[in-house]
């Protein structure tokens, strides 16, 4: 676990998931009313109170928890911290709340992705209790910290995600829809996993986002990014070139074998025309290549009739 004060009221918490440094961030809002953004699984719920305790702040004095929604990296948590720190309120999209009440499904969808692995990486996923859940519609207010943020719906990775963004300082919480980009490279990379990948729908997103013209990307994976505009542009083609992949199964029927080699090779060229050698360390812990890849082909598989490659 390892802290950085990105300003006088925002600590960005490295959680050190799975041992990687620069994985999975959690954000620590302090003012009136001590907030995070993001809980992280459930696997470093520990290390995200020691990095509260780092920071200065007693976890029981945390007020708030705003995800961006309820994959189990950036959610997962949310029980544990809520069972721990009794004054804690968590906020959460219209669809993701009943399963962070009841994560029944959840499980059950995250288990088919991760299959054994699910709890050693994960933890133990527990409900948060309903009365401490909190709904927010697109462009709801939320003290967190000193800060009023805006909670607006963006889906395309995830039906239920949210960004966070403080129309004051420019800041922008992103989740995982402004990408993957590790802290000191160009790259980005789209997350595509199961089972609401939506290519139009994140498009929208990001137009929304750069029409915020945030001053700062904080990315869950990983980090601040201030070349907004840059990281956002080179995601939308990205965003492109996986969608033309996803025609490219649906036409092809291809494997998850002969996807994920592809998949790879798209890396590398991309990494390639940006001046990149190769992929940055830990991008693997971050963003398994196993999930784009099922996500790919559930994409393509719902493409039926309309398979083949789409008009550039």
């Amino acid at each position: 676990m390892r802290v950085h004060h990105l300003a006088p009221d925002l600590v960005l918490i490295d959680t050190g998931y799975q041992g990687t440094p620069d994985a999975i961030a959690v954000y620590l809002l302090l003012g009136e009313r001590p907030a995070l953004i993001e809980t992280g699984p459930a696997s470093v719920a520990e290390a995200v109170l020691a990095g509260v305790r780092a920071a200065g702040v007693d976890p029981q004095d945390l007020r708030a928890a705003a995800v961006t929604h309820i994959h189990l990296d950036h959610a997962g948590g949310a029980g544990t911290l809520a069972d721990r720190l009794p004054r804690l309120q968590v906020y959460v999209h219209p669809v993701g709340a009943p399963h962070l009440a009841d994560p029944a499904r959840l499980l059950a969808s995250a288990g088919r992705l991760y299959g054994d692995a699910l709890q050693s990486l994960f933890g133990r996923t527990i409900p948060v209790p309903p009365d401490r859940l909190h709904i927010l519609e697109d462009n709801d207010a939320v003290l967190l910290g000193g800060r009023r943020l805006r909670a607006l719906h963006t889906p395309g990775h995830a039906s239920h995600h949210h960004v966070y963004f403080d129309d004051a300082s420019g800041d922008l919480f992103t989740g995982d829809v402004a990408g993957v980009v590790k802290p000191r490279s160009r790259y980005v990379a789209p997350p595509t996993p199961p089972p609401d990948l939506d290519f139009t729908a994140w498009r929208k997103t990001i137009q929304r986002l750069r029409d915020l013209r945030p001053e700062r990307l904080l990315l869950t994976h990983f980090g601040p990014h201030t070349d907004s505009d840059d990281l956002l542009v080179q995601l939308w083609a990205r965003l492109d070139a996986r969608e033309h992949l996803a025609h490219e199964i649906a036409a092809a029927g291809w494997d998850a074998a002969q996807v994920a080699a592809r998949l790879q090779a798209t890396v590398a060229q991309e990494m390639a025309e940006i001046g990149g050698a190769g992929q940055p360390a830990g991008m693997e812990v971050m963003m398994p290549m196993h999930n784009n890849v099922t996500g790919l082909l559930r994409y393509a598989q719902k493409l039926g009739g309309r398979a083949g490659v789409p008009p550039a």
